[in-house]
């Protein structure tokens, strides 16, 4: 007689035989924010946020564009450290303020 013992370990179990979740599974949840209730749509676009790759875009971006300067103004900027291309646009802003670039 072959009997198993009641220390033997329990069969494995394939995850892959997990049931199907459906739609209709998932319309009966309920979105939360910490423990906040939330409407579906309102969870769906703070989940989209959250898993949006990147840094958050800023309110004013900015334009990538190839550009010659003199190597003076390039060595003058660059001698005020790290963030001189920042001073730079910092200062073709406020030269517009008081001139026509036409």
């Amino acid at each position: 007689m072959n009997v198993k013992s009641q220390d033997s370990p329990k069969p494995w179990v394939d995850p892959d035989d997990a049931p199907e979740l459906t739609q209709d599974f998932f319309e009966q949840g309920e979105w939360k924010i910490g423990e906040q209730p939330v409407s579906a749509p309102e969870g769906a676009a703070v989940l989209r946020e959250a898993l949006s790759r990147g840094r958050p875009k800023a309110q004013s971006t900015k334009q990538a564009l190839t550009v010659r300067y003199d190597a003076e103004v390039i060595a003058a900027f660059k001698a005020t450290g790290k963030g001189w291309q920042t001073r730079m646009n910092d200062a073709l802003k406020d030269w517009l303020q008081t001139h026509s670039p036409a």
